[in-house]
């Protein structure tokens, strides 16, 4: 059974979803953001940051407050650091909400969230969609962002199968931005993943990958979060085709899933759905497992 009532948490005032398993806080006052998910009652898996700010040179600065938000790319200050400090509009559905965020008058876009929680299982389903409520056209791609507590260790699965018949063809792929050192500590890399340690005391990194394996996950402390999206191949995507991306600095870690590239004409949307998985110590799926055990090894 799915349970909705209004909630003040972290400082904000919320909706609040929850089953049996799992409780998430959607902000009201601001958005659209999630901002709090909770297994069986426990902490805050994500981080919050009340203070934090994107400096915008010519225009306000961006709150980067914590939690789950939606941008798009490419990652420019005019389009992606758009405030996000207004009220929005709620309306309940089947085992969920729709969030709609006030349309942008710079750009014509509109953000909607829409979270269907689970019945039973510590799953949630995130549809984001952005609606071109503008005049012109608008190329952009959806581009989803979890900002987790620092602390655990992010994992990026990579492919080991063939592209190819013979094995001569290349088959996996790293981007890495200007910010990164590849020799940090805090990056270990094999065959099969990489892993991020989000426990770095000053700079920052990302990395990022074509993910056809179509998940990351973050470990922090003896809880699992899964975050699974579908890769197409045969399309576009921004940052040297990275679907999947992860961040680091002092203070969170970012689980980061990109959808491709679109045109949208005025009134046409694109969605990009993400299944968010959290799983106790113990129940973990056998893959993933599999995975961090080979890098303690």
């Amino acid at each position: 059974m799915i349970e909705m009532r209004d909630e003040l948490f972290e400082g904000y005032q919320c909706l609040r979803l929850e089953n049996q398993q799992l409780s998430i806080w959607i902000t009201k006052d601001v958005g659209p953001r999630i901002i709090g998910l909770s297994l069986d009652g426990g902490d805050n898996l994500m981080v919050v940051l009340p203070d934090a700010k994107i400096p915008v040179k010519s225009g306000e600065d961006y709150s980067l407050r914590g939690g789950h938000r939606l941008w798009y790319g490419p990652e420019r200050p005019e389009t992606t650091y758009i405030t996000d400090d207004q009220p929005v509009e709620i309306r309940s559905d089947q085992n969920g909400v729709k969030i709609f965020q006030p349309i942008d008058g710079a750009t014509g876009i509109q953000k909607i969230l829409h979270v269907s929680l689970d019945m039973d299982r510590a799953e949630v389903e995130i549809e984001h969609e952005l609606l071109n409520i503008g005049s012109n056209p608008f190329q952009l791609a959806p581009w989803a962002v979890t900002m987790m507590r620092p602390g655990g260790e992010a994992i990026l699965p990579l492919q080991l199968e063939q592209d190819d018949p013979h094995g001569l063809w290349p088959n996996r792929q790293l981007a890495f931005w200007p910010y990164t050192d590849i020799r940090s500590e805090h990056l270990a890399l094999a065959n099969r993943a990489v892993i991020v340690k989000a426990k770095m005391t000053s700079g920052a990194l990302k990395i990022g990958t074509p993910n056809r394996i179509g998940w990351i996950a973050y470990r922090f402390q003896k809880t699992l979060f899964v975050k699974r999206s579908v890769y197409h191949p045969d399309q576009e995507y921004l940052d040297r085709q990275s679907s999947s991306q992860i961040y680091c600095n002092p203070d969170l870690i970012e689980l980061e899933t990109l959808g491709p590239v679109v045109t949208l004409a005025p009134g046409e949307s694109t969605l990009h759905q993400e299944i968010w998985q959290v799983f106790s110590e113990g129940n973990w799926p056998g893959e993933i497992r599999q995975l961090f055990g080979f890098f303690q090894s």
